[in-house]
């Protein structure tokens, strides 16, 4: 039986395992494993929200093991070291529990047709200080920590305001400071402002916006630089009127622990800082298993998404280094993630059959920034017109939301889906509109 391998269980890995598990899995054709070193699967692009607690985690996120079992594939938990291409083999390491002791020792797992979709990390472009005294929102665990952090912060200013205890410090407020001013770090820094008012109806006496400092420091000349002009303009405007401090054309050169010195001497203070300016793909995937890669660590790929030294290992999203015709390369979007799924699925099938194999192009579909509940800015349809169509408001707000609608379509169906809406609304009134623990 053919054996496709998939590692990596993000918005296209994980889309690509359900598919295939459906056409091919179900009817016995093939066996589908998908592999992932999480147990749990989360939109990267709602990271943010659940840094800043708008966002419960333990409520939205997907067993992989579940998924597996009503799709037709196989669920294997693990992280990749290393691909033997002669034998078509891929290592995973070991898995070592709470003291440490290990639970399962290194494995290697068979493939015929072997995907990669491992996604992207943040970079910190080496940075001194910025590993240390920064947090990446890359990653479930890592949006758990700041959200224990803010927490904390938030519990220790409402708290140094009603209490007689000398001790504590009457702080000033709390300093927050994001690096990068893409799409990840906007919409955190209108999260944070949503958070205050949410804690502030859930008795959290004395905070207000004034409470709260967030600055976004940008090295380009304006915020959301992947968007039209006009849109940035729009989603600044936004922020400055929430009392986000921007600070664009200003270059990090360190991160300390008492907050970010710039290249100018400036010292930005802050007592949580986010580094959010950029990605790439793990340090580990440099020329994994002898394959082309770039200097962000992506897999170089062929316009049919194989890489370049081996027909039979394809790789989608984040590590992927696509080029388009105009020669720049596929942006990481979860859109681009989502097609390259489509396309792979479709490649990886006509290479079963002999067939030829067709090239990815990539279909900007426009985007959209969510500025939490006080506004959504964004663009439509971005390669179909002359141009694109600017949206916001109410209306914006609803296509930002449609969209990871569209990937639970994808892993559910749109029964499971409509009924997982149904629950979000029921929650939006049983539960705590922000995740107070």
């Amino acid at each position: 039986m053919t054996k496709i391998v998939i590692v990596g269980g993000g918005a296209g890995g994980l889309e690509l395992a359900t598919r295939l598990g459906r056409k091919l899995g179900r009817k016995g054709k093939a066996q589908i494993t998908l592999v992932d070193r999480n147990r749990t699967h989360l939109w990267k692009p709602l990271l943010h929200e659940v840094a800043a607690g708008s966002l419960d985690a333990g409520v939205d996120a997907l067993s992989y093991q579940s998924q597996a079992r009503h799709n037709a594939f196989e669920f294997q938990l693990g992280t990749l070291t290393n691909i033997k291409r002669e034998e078509k083999r891929i290592v995973l390491a070991p898995i070592h529990g709470e003291k440490n002791e290990e639970v399962l020792g290194e494995r290697e797992i068979e493939y015929d047709y072997l995907v990669i979709a491992l996604g992207s990390v943040s970079n910190d472009f080496n940075t001194p200080g910025v590993r240390d005294n920064c947090i990446f929102l890359d990653s479930p665990d890592q949006a758990f920590r700041f959200h224990n952090i803010l927490m904390d912060k938030f519990l220790r200013f409402a708290g140094s305001r009603t209490t007689s205890n000398t001790d504590i410090p009457q702080e000033g407020n709390i300093k927050i400071a994001i690096v990068g001013a893409g799409a990840t770090g906007i919409e955190l820094s209108a999260e944070l402002y949503n958070a205050v008012e949410e804690l502030t109806a859930y008795g959290y006496k004395n905070l207000s916006r004034r409470s709260l400092n967030v600055t976004v420091v940008e090295a380009g000349p304006r915020i959301l630089p992947a968007l039209p002009e006009r849109i940035s303009a729009a989603a600044h405007h936004e922020l400055s009127e929430l009392g986000v401090d921007i600070r664009t054309a200003t270059f990090v050169s360190e991160a300390t622990d008492k907050g970010l010195m710039t290249k100018d001497g400036e010292l930005i203070e802050a007592d949580l800082m986010v580094w959010a300016a950029g990605v790439k793909a793990p340090d580990f995937m440099k020329e994994i298993g002898g394959l082309e890669t770039n200097r962000a660590n992506q897999l170089v790929v062929k316009g049919t998404l194989q890489t370049t030294l081996d027909d039979r290992i394809y790789a989608i999203g984040d590590c992927a280094a696509c080029a388009m015709e105009d020669g720049k390369l596929v942006p990481p979007r979860a859109q681009s993630a989502h097609q390259m799924a489509t396309q792979c699925m479709k490649n990886i099938l006509a290479q079963m059959s002999g067939s030829e194999l067709k090239p990815y192009q990539y279909v900007d579909y426009g985007s959209l920034v969510s500025l939490s509940n006080f506004s959504t800015v964004g663009s439509l349809m971005g390669n179909l017109m002359r141009g694109s169509m600017m949206i916001e408001g109410r209306i914006a707000r609803m296509m930002y939301i449609s969209l990871y609608r569209m990937h639970q379509v994808a892993l559910y169906g749109y029964v499971k889906t409509g009924l997982i809406m149904l629950v979000g609304q029921l929650n939006r009134i049983l539960r705590p509109r922000l995740k107070l623990h």
